[in-house]
């Protein structure tokens, strides 16, 4: 198993590693790792790794046998050997353009509370597919109210639950395609404001900025028809 350092703290950049595995697609397996795996409509990581006077450049990190992280080099390179310290670190403007980009997409379901079939999370634009027979009418209202939820600065916070409390809470899960993250016995939860303020409660693997005054302006793009009862919603990072 990969120790996942990325769900330790978010905004941690740099960090040792030491390679324990090559992949057979030629994938470096790390003992733990900064780099955010793709899953859950959520791009992986890129960035580098130094070892040895070189630099690896990583294009994506993805999810491989039993519960490791490989890291997809960028170019054909001789992998550094089983055994190798290294220094790894991820492209951050990157990361965190994707950390806000995710959060915003919660708080989007918050704004449009219906059963959500599908999703992506990418660097400015993003979307989500909802199951909803008409496009909504107010989409200024909409745009307003997901602003105000970013002025707010509601602080994001994460709590775990065993995989049996949310079977017994199934509520919580707003996604119809993506199922949540279950199998190790517990899941991961993740929290948009605290008490009267709490405005969101949804299982998520991803990385998330801890406050939402972090995401800055939004702007709701365009909604396509995507089916009889699927629509689907973009939504714009303005800086």
């Amino acid at each position: 198993m990969t120790t996942p350092l990325f769900r330790l703290d978010a905004y941690q950049t740099e960090a040792t590693g030491v390679v324990v595995a090559h992949t057979p697609e030629g994938g470096i397996v790390l003992d733990q790792t900064l780099f955010y795996p793709m899953g859950g409509g959520q791009p992986g990581d890129s960035g580098r790794l130094m070892c040895q006077g070189r630099s690896l450049p990583i294009a994506t990190a993805v999810k491989a046998e039993g519960e490791q992280i490989a890291l997809v080099m960028a170019e054909p390179m001789a992998l550094p050997p089983i055994g190798t310290a290294l220094r790894q670190a991820i492209d951050w403007p990157r990361r965190h353009r994707l950390m806000r980009m995710h959060t915003a997409l919660h708080l989007l379901s918050v704004v449009i509370p219906l059963p959500v079939s599908g999703g992506a999370v990418a660097e400015t634009r993003s979307r989500l597919d909802f199951d909803m027979p008409e496009a909504p009418e107010d989409r200024e209202t909409l745009e307003d109210y997901l602003n105000q939820l970013v002025d707010q600065d509601l602080p994001v916070t994460e709590e775990w639950i065993t995989d049996d409390a949310l079977r017994a809470n199934p509520g919580l899960v707003k996604t119809m395609s993506v199922a949540p993250p279950m199998g190790s016995g517990r899941v991961r939860l993740v929290r948009i404001g605290q008490g009267t303020d709490q405005v969101d409660l949804q299982p998520c693997g991803g990385t998330h900025v801890a406050r939402t005054g972090e995401i800055g302006r939004l702007r709701l793009g365009k909604i396509e028809n995507k089916g009889r009862h699927n629509r689907r919603v973009y939504l714009h990072l303005e800086d």
